[in-house]
């Protein structure tokens, strides 16, 4: 599908679809939790609806009602095939914990999905009792246990995802486990992960992220929690009323462990007007100039803040490129190809993406199936100087299904 966006003036209010990240993270501890637990504020994109079926399949009982979501949880597999569609999150979390099952189960995917390299799970999983068999290192991932605890070492250095799902998975193994972790990337999504299981009643002690211990024969314990807005979903809204007028978006913790809120120290950077009050935060146009950040924890940042950079004075820098190649697409290339069929300056220097301010113009460019790279694309039409049309537009569903709808409600102006 192709979306027309025009250039528009920005003013209104939107509150944060909720997290995916937490909404996964949330599902997979109800999950593994015996008892009932309600999600409150819960989000449906696409990746939280494959979570759902995931959980269902690994012996969840689910009620679904009008703003919330119970779960019966008991972790007992009906189904020995798991699909997870084109989420590398429950593809990556739910490996972990089908290798609790004593039986083989089978995690596979949709599209670029198959395309997602698991070399850093195969050795860890082995290392704590698990047989493992993958495609030449690719989905799909064969796993059979039970997963027995123990010591094994895990290179961070592509993803946090698998770590996130040994995390969950070894509370309820044999032994007592030490995870030895190299080249952490993403961070606060570890400290995400950490912030649910504590929520879930489970303990795990770390050594400035290189040791984990997780102490085995833990037990989850039901809950009741709100999901948080989501910072990923909610730096678009916020880069929209910093180039194309105000909005402001509420639904968003301040304190949040999401990686994501770094958007506003970059928003501070380039000299938008950003003011908090409560759980809502207001971002309005100003004078923009270039800025520089490291956004090697936080790699979902990248098509916002270029859309945010084309629109500023002087050259901007942002670093953790090498993030960017196992994305939806390769983010990096992508971002270069599209942002430069606008008149976009980008160069890729190492590890580095310069962005040189200046006008953009209007073009027919190509989302390449990426949520955020559609998004970022309908971001930056909001100030350029004629139409663009994105095509494959509606891969928005993936993590932000109304994104199109709420773009609208602030007065962002687009058409099929």
């Amino acid at each position: 599908m192709k979306k027309y966006v025009l250039p528009s003036d920005i003013a209104g209010r939107i509150k944060a679809p909720a997290s995916k990240s937490m909404m996964q993270r949330v599902l997979a501890a109800a999950l593994l939790a015996p008892g009932k637990s309600e999600i409150l504020d819960p989000g449906y994109c696409a990746d939280t609806l494959a979570a759902l079926e995931i959980i269902k399949c690994l012996g969840a009982k689910i009620h679904i009602k009008d703003n919330s979501i119970e779960v019966q949880g008991g972790f007992s597999p009906v189904e020995r095939r798991i699909n997870c569609n084109e989420s590398g999150l429950s593809l990556r979390l739910f490996t972990a914990i089908s290798a609790l099952h004593h039986r083989e189960i089978e995690l596979s995917g949709t599209g670029t999905l198959l395309l997602r390299p698991l070399t850093m799970i195969e050795k860890p999983l082995v290392a704590l009792g698990v047989k493992v068999q993958t495609k030449n290192g690719f989905p799909p991932i064969r796993v059979c246990g039970p997963l027995a605890g123990g010591e094994a070492i895990l290179d961070g250095s592509l993803s946090s995802q698998f770590l996130s799902g040994l995390l969950m998975a070894l509370p309820l193994a044999r032994t007592d486990s030490q995870i030895t972790v190299s080249n952490l990337q993403s961070i606060p999504y570890i400290d995400m992960t950490l912030q649910v299981l504590a929520d879930f009643g489970i303990r795990i002690e770390h050594d400035h992220y290189r040791y984990f211990f997780v102490r085995a024969g833990q037990t989850y314990v039901p809950r009741s929690l709100h999901v948080e807005g989501d910072w990923s979903g909610a730096a678009f809204l916020l880069v929209a009323g910093a180039i194309a007028g105000e909005v402001t978006v509420s639904g968003l913790r301040a304190d949040s462990m999401q990686a994501d809120r770094l958007v506003l120290q970059a928003l501070g950077l380039a000299g938008a007007k950003v003011c908090w009050q409560e759980e809502e935060v207001t971002v309005k146009r100003s004078e923009l100039r270039a800025f520089h950040l490291n956004a090697t924890h936080a790699p979902d940042l990248f098509p916002p803040l270029v859309a945010l950079a084309c629109h500023c004075s002087g050259k901007s820098r942002i670093t953790g490129v090498e993030r960017l190649y196992f994305k939806e697409s390769n983010r990096a290339l992508a971002l270069l190809q599209e942002f430069t069929g606008l008149g976009a300056k980008i160069t890729l220097a190492g590890n580095t993406m310069e962005i040189e301010g200046g006008p953009i113009s209007g073009a027919t460019v190509f989302s390449h199936h990426d949520h955020r790279m559609a998004m970022a694309l309908a971001v930056a039409a909001l100030a350029a100087q004629g139409v663009i049309a994105i095509e494959a537009s509606e891969c928005v569903s993936k993590s932000y299904p109304d994104f199109f709808s709420d773009l609208a409600k602030i007065g962002g102006n687009y058409h099929e």
